[in-house]
């Protein structure tokens, strides 16, 4: 029988582990998001991270010409000989070619800057 500390103990370490996991997609959110220069002062913020093996999220957060801020969320559900991209839970469509190769370049520089800085001692 598993006592109530045991139990407390448990939930405890699984919300650490949790909080950790955020903590750590959040900063590979904030290189990913530095991957491309901002040449636009409209760009309030960026962030570029892979959520689990075959999901990557691109958020922006932009102010229009009348100051009212914009959010757009995109997820690119990467699959056997197929990307799907949804933006702001609109429906899917496939990727072209030319986003295509501009998303695999951005992982490419994303795993390398998040494997530098993050986990520079990490052996993969």
């Amino acid at each position: 029988m598993t006592s109530l500390f045991d139990t407390i103990t448990r939930k405890k370490q699984q919300d650490l582990v949790l909080d950790m996991h955020k903590r750590l997609i959040q900063k590979e959110a904030e290189l990913g998001g530095r991957l491309f220069p901002i040449d636009n002062e409209d760009i309030l913020r960026r962030e570029f991270f892979c959520l689990d093996e075959n999901t990557w999220v691109w958020h922006e957060e932009v102010r229009d010409e009348n100051g009212d801020k914009h959010i757009y969320n995109t997820r690119y559900e990467v699959g056997p000989g197929r990307v799907l991209k949804s933006t702001n839970g609109q429906g899917q469509q496939s990727l072209g070619l030319q986003e295509a190769e501009h998303l695999l370049k951005a992982v490419r520089l994303y795993r390398e800057r998040v494997l530098k800085q993050l986990y520079p001692n990490h052996d993969w």
